[in-house]
Order: C-alpha cells, then structure tokens, then sequence
C-alpha cells in the first residue's frame, strides 16, 4: 500500500517525522462531508508534542472545522498528526521484520506479537487454512497470552464452520469486532469457547477477529486479537477484566485489517518459499533415487554421506578451540552442503551400467565363456584320450597312438599301456582344474599374492584345440590383465569411466539455477574425490584449493564406502576399521585431519547408527579397501 493510499486507506493526519533544521512537510487528508478531498502542507514547524493516545476516534477530527489558518495552530491537531505519524512508521517497520521473516512459525509469532503490541491486546491467536484435501480444515497455528505466559498451546485442526470465530469469519471474509464474548448478539450463529477461560481462571471480553486474505482476496487464515487492554502492562484475570479492558475501536480494526493483508501476503510468500523447497527437495530425492535403481546395491548411500555430513558440520559449530573453532556454518550453507552430498554421485547415470554394477574382475559373460572353454579342453583330453585306446584295441598294442594325441607327451608304451593312459588324462584334467580354481579365486576383488600371480602367467601360456582344429589360449590376454588387477574389480579404462562421473555430476548441477544460498553446490560435488596431496581426480587439487564442505563430504563418503554392507564387491568392515583407515589416509595427507580427528572424538558415526567395537579381526590398511574411487 502506498503512502497516499495509507492516507486515503486511514482518513488521518500524517506527520512525517524530519529533521530540525529543514521546513516541517505536514501533509492532513481535509475531510469533506467525511470524506478525504486534498492534501495541505506548511512550512510553520510546531512545538514537540506531549505524548498522546496512539489511536484517536475517527469522529475527533471529522467534527473540527476546517480553517486553513487555525488548523495549522491548534496544537492539539499537531499531536494528533505526530501520533499518526509514529504509527506510520511503526507500519513500515512492521512491513520491514515481516518481509526479512521466511520462517512460517517465526512469521506467524512475529505478526501475532506485533498486532499484539499494537492495540495493546493482552492474547491473541493465529489460524491457517488448510485445503491440502477434500474437505478444508481450520489449523490453530499459534497463540499469545501476557497474562497467562505458563499456559502451553499446541497445534490442532477442527472442521471450518461457522459456530466458532475463527471459522466463521474464514468462511465469509467479515470481520468480528465483539465488545464481551459472555454477551453475543441474539441469534449470532457462532458460539465462544469458554474452555480456555475455565480452565486458567480467565476472562474474555474484547474480541476482534480478522479474516487474513491475499491480493485475490481468498481467505487463508484468521487473526484473533483478545482483550483490548487500557495500560499495556496490566494483567488480565477473572476478575479485573471489565475495568482492565475495553472494547476495540473501528480505528483499530481498520489498522489491525490493514496488518492482516501485509500479513497475508507475508505469509503467502513464506508458503511459496515452503512449496519452491518441497518442489527442490523432492527433485533431489528423484534424482538420488535414479541413481540408486541403476546400482541398487549403494542404495542409501547419498543419503548416509548427507547425514553424516551435516553432523559433522554440526559439530564444527559447537567446537570453541583448535583451528576448526573459527568456521561457522549457518543453516542455510549446512543446506548448500546436505544437497551436494546427496547429489555428489548424480553422475553415475552416465557411467555404462556394466562398469557401474560391475561385482568381480571378469563380467559375468565373461566368464560363462571361459567356462564353456574349459568344458571343451576337458572334452577334447577325454577324446583324445579315447581315440589313443581305440586305435591300441585295434592294432592289439602292436603300434603307437594317435599322433595327435599331444597329452601323451612322448610317453612309451608299459605293460599296462591303458592304465597309464588313464592316468595322463587324469593328470590332464586335474590341472585344467586347478587353474579354474585359480581363476575363480583370481576373479574375486581382492589383493592377490604373488604366488596366484604367477600362477596366472602359467594359465596364459596353456593353449587347447579349439573345434576348428586351431590351437587357442584357454583365457585370452585381455581376460589375464582383468584378472591380475591389483585391487578392487576395474580395469584402467573402466576406473576411467566410473571416475568421469565426477564431471558427469558437476555438468548436471551447473544447469540448474541455483538460488544464491545454493550456488556451491556443484563445486562442492565437483571436488569431492580431490585429495590434499594432489592426488585425487578429476583436476588434481591440492590443499586450500579444496573447500572445507568438500572435504568433509570427503570424509564422510569414504567412511560409509568403507562399512557399507550392501556392495557384493567387497567386504564390509567394522566401524573402528574404518576409523583406522580414515587416520592412515589423513597421515598420508590425502584426508583432513583435523576433521578425522573431530569425526572419531566426537562419534559422527553414530548419527547412523554405528558403534566401536572394542576389538578388530585383523588390522586394516588402506590397501585392503580402496573401493570409494
């Protein structure tokens, strides 16, 4: 509302408060017949005024003559007009604290204390309207009482109809203006509940409620103001009610209506605001549940590193030594920081779905291939084999094998040449098994000794005779370099390939307009494999390059890597494991320390859900688990 529209809304005096030293601008609304026609300033500046009622009848001045010499004299008027101009500014400074308020709970307190303070009510209430479903609801949000500060109010819903107040003002957009609530007009269709009344030894009289409605002017709440008190600091009881409290005037319920819009679009904003957030969060939850049914074997894991994240933020707020003691986040970075956590591996969707749920070395049909290889080099030594003693049964033992029997290794013909035959094709066959036990145990991702190692080149050099008569390796080159890698189930190509989704998850984020709290997200997400050392990927970054937030979703996302139970390519590890591996990396200057040290000393860890145990299987090192790349 503008300032000539307030005045014009008012039907009073204004008197903007000036320096001394400049000419006084007094600008009055000249009622004619009741009602606004000019506006008149002077240059005449007048005394200071002695304090005067905040709110003056309308009648006062409506009955005064207009004088264009006198008016600007009478220093009753001017007081008057000062008054009117200290509630001005009172409005705007009202407008100000509710536009700079998002918080719903926090804006409803604030508009109910202000109208409040105001007309000097002793108790006050707030409903919303609630149309989320079929059948709208009437939401006590929030109330007041001076005189009873001990008296608990917590939130209810009850049916929107006309028998109470507050639901029958939502419901016709009137206002009540109630001089005693014991003395309702004769065949009001609303009723007053006595029960707050009854049970705190209280006594309602003045009761002005106020339909709260927006720039279409559809109702969404109700104000309640009770007990319009004569001094501000009297306290209201059963039994001085009728002396302490007087009914509201028409003035102030036009004001009060005034406020109640300002409110109404504040509070508007604020469910707008509410919605835009529940609209965000939801599309992260899509996302990370995109993520999760490609590789649904991290299931949960964006969502523990955002918990474990915003814990340890959390706790960097509540340390007052150390070096850490001077970082502070407020909760809108903590935000900023939850929502790049769970969408640090939105990325991932990019990465070719055979890497990303790839469980051991070799891919499944892989695998199943070499198999059916193995099952032909068995057929052919048994074959082989046959052959050698048919061609023996034929020539009664009077002449060698088969010439193409190469399992026989030039071995000579004993007395018992079908035994031995026998035998060699055992040997055969047992060392065909052998290596596909070594396979097998190669195929697991773990960290292989030297001796499998070996064992493998071994493997590399064994050739059998394909259907085609051609000699072939029984497992190809490529199938050995996936099977001797060092640690964990990929290639170089495919580390390659699921570390792209790093990129992948900062080319996403950066499409998204970010709100001015949000705008770090993507970076955050970006720097999230980066190590102090420079050894991270994907650029590399060292030391203060690297945020603090990105280091504690660093933190965080290693130590659920390591004791998350549902990855079928490694093993879970116990909570101190972890810790123990978390240490090592922070002396080898890859992970902070000061934010390990804060995470084990303070149990961030417990925020979901785990213990220590007292004692370890088996020490852990790094090594043994470097799956979180």
């Amino acid at each position: 509302m503008g300032f000539g529209g307030f005045l014009a809304h008012c039907d009073r005096p204004i008197l903007p408060s000036c320096p001394p030293e400049l000419p006084l601008k007094l600008l009055v609304l000249l009622p004619a017949h009741n009602q606004p026609v000019a506006a008149v300033q002077s240059s005449a500046r007048p005394v200071a005024p002695s304090p005067v009622p905040r709110f003056t009848p309308a009648s006062s001045l409506a009955s005064r003559p207009v004088n264009s010499v006198s008016i600007w004299g009478e220093r009753d008027f001017l007081q008057e007009a000062a008054s009117q101009a200290s509630l001005v500014e009172e409005l705007l400074a009202i407008g100000t604290a509710l536009s700079a308020v998002s918080d719903l709970d926090e804006l409803l307190t604030l508009i109910l204390t202000t109208c409040r303070e105001l007309t000097w009510s002793d108790a006050g209430s707030i409903y919303l309207i609630d149309r989320s479903d079929d059948t709208p609801k009437l939401v006590f949000k929030v109330a007041q009482n001076a005189s009873q500060p001990n008296a608990s109010f917590r939130e209810f819903a009850m049916p929107l109809a006309r028998r109470s107040l507050a639901g029958y003002v939502a419901l016709t957009g009137k206002c009540l203006s109630i001089p005693d609530a014991y003395c309702l007009p004769a065949g009001a269709p609303y009723q007053f509940n006595h029960s707050f009344d009854s049970g705190f030894a209280y006594r309602t009289r003045s009761v002005l409620v106020l339909p709260m409605q927006n720039l279409n002017g559809e109702t969404i709440g109700v104000l309640q103001l009770i007990n319009r008190k004569v001094h501000p600091h009297v306290i209201v009881d059963a039994w001085n009610a009728m002396d302490s409290t007087r009914p509201y005037t028409e003035w102030e319920e036009r004001v009060v209506q005034a406020l109640a819009s300002l409110a109404a679009i504040s509070i508007e904003r604020s469910h707008l605001q509410e919605n835009i957030e529940a609209l965000f969060e939801g599309f992260v939850r899509a996302a990370v549940q995109a993520i999760e049914s490609r590789d649904p074997c991290t299931s949960g894991h964006s969502e523990r590193v955002a918990t474990l994240s915003v814990r340890l933020c959390e706790v960097i707020n509540d340390t007052d030594s150390g070096p850490l003691a001077t970082a502070y986040f407020t909760p809108r970075q903590i935000q900023e920081i939850r929502y790049a956590s769970l969408l640090h591996d939105f990325g991932k969707v990019c990465v070719p779905e055979s890497v990303l749920i790839k469980r051991k070395k070799l891919y499944p049909d892989q695998l199943e291939i070499i198999r059916h290889r193995f099952a032909l080099a068995r057929r052919t030594l048994e074959l082989d084999c046959l052959q050698v003693k048919y061609h023996y049964q034929i020539d009664h033992g009077g002449r060698r094998g088969s010439e193409g029997s190469s399992y026989l290794h030039n071995s000579a013909y004993v007395a018992d040449p079908l035994h031995r035959l026998d035998e060699e094709l055992g040997a055969a066959i047992e060392e065909l098994d052998r290596y596909w036990h070594l396979l097998l145990v190669a195929n697991e991702p773990h960290v292989l000794e030297a001796e499998p190692l070996a064992q493998l080149q071994e493997l590399a050099s064994y050739t059998y005779r394909d259907v085609d008569g051609q000699q072939k390796p029984l497992v190809t080159a490529d199938e050995i370099e996936q099977l001797t890698i060092p640690r964990g189930t990929l290639t170089g190509h495919e580390r390659q390939a699921m570390q792209s989704h790093v990129t992948h998850t900062y080319s996403f984020l950066k499409r998204i307009p970010w709100t001015t709290h949000l705008r770090h997200v993507p970076e955050f997400a970006y720097a999230h494999h980066e190590k102090l050392d420079g050894s991270g990927y994907p650029r590399g970054l060292q030391g203060t390059e690297i945020p603090l937030q990105t280091r504690i979703m660093a933190v965080a996302d290693i130590y659920d890597a390591l004791t998350a139970a549902d990855r079928p390519y490694k093993r879970s590890i116990s909570p101190s494991a972890a810790l123990n591996i978390l240490r090592q990396e922070a002396e080898l200057n890859k992970l902070d320390s000061l934010l390990v040290q804060l995470f084990e000393q303070q149990g961030v860890y417990r925020v979901i859900g785990h213990v220590l145990d007292q004692q370890l299987l088996r020490p852990q090192s790094a090594l043994d688990s470097t799956f979180w790349g």
